[in-house]
């Protein structure tokens, strides 16, 4: 028969997880909502950061574009003398400055590290404006040869009193073009000219097929960026 005592009270259920697994579970949970935002808005201020898209780069000398190429029609290869022939651009040497910087605004106190660096023989630390990761290969001369204008790339130079980044060079962006090339074609006369006017579709693909360009599938393939 039951007793009074035992028909009178109910047991209290037994708990499954200590009191100290479950605040630990908790404190978890609570960390963990506070850390997926916090690693969200990381990685947008690392990609800004890394972009730096229309943000001048300070240089030991603050060289315009805009006068040298933009009001002086100074052509490229002339300051980038490998960019036909090589995987790199090249930047222009002191010597190559000072053909004309010899005779002109030799007295400009911005020059002054120009004349240190034909002084002592230590190149101008230009800044990179465009940086690829080293898991990236790109070849410039490629690109010339196949008739991508350097403005597709770098924007307007001409038109930049300083230069700065105009595209972000992420992968997605450079597959864009890899899928479908021919928008951003032109005569390889017109490679090193800003102002050329972009060619019309029908032109497009005529240059396309002309320039004998590799299969989208060799295009886009790992291989073809990542060696």
């Amino acid at each position: 028969m039951p007793t009074t005592a035992d028909t009178g009270a109910r047991e209290e259920p037994q708990q499954v997880f200590g009191r100290r697994l479950t605040l630990g579970v908790r404190v978890a949970m609570v960390a963990l909502a506070l850390l997926v935002p916090a690693v969200v808005a990381f990685g947008i201020w690392r990609e800004n950061l890394y972009q730096s898209l229309g943000e001048p780069v300070a240089q030991p000398i603050p060289f315009s574009h805009k006068h040298h190429a933009g009001d002086d029609g100074i052509d490229c290869r002339y300051c980038h003398a490998s960019v036909e022939t090589s995987r790199y651009a090249g930047l222009p040497s002191t010597q190559v400055c000072l053909t004309c910087h010899s005779q002109l605004f030799t007295g400009a106190p911005m020059l002054q590290p120009l004349h240190d660096s034909a002084r002592t023989g230590i190149p101008i630390a230009w800044r990179r404006v465009y940086s690829l990761p080293d898991f990236v290969y790109f070849d410039h001369s490629v690109h010339v040869a196949k008739g991508v204008g350097c403005v597709e790339c770098h924007g307007r130079v001409d038109q930049m009193p300083l230069t700065w980044r105009a595209q972000p060079l992420q992968m997605q962006w450079c597959l864009a073009c890899h899928r479908n090339p021919a928008p951003h074609l032109r005569p390889r006369e017109q490679v090193f000219d800003m102002s050329a006017r972009r060619a019309s579709p029908a032109e497009a693909q005529r240059l396309a097929h002309s320039m004998q360009l590799e299969s989208r599938r060799r295009m886009t393939d790992c291989s073809t960026c990542h060696r």
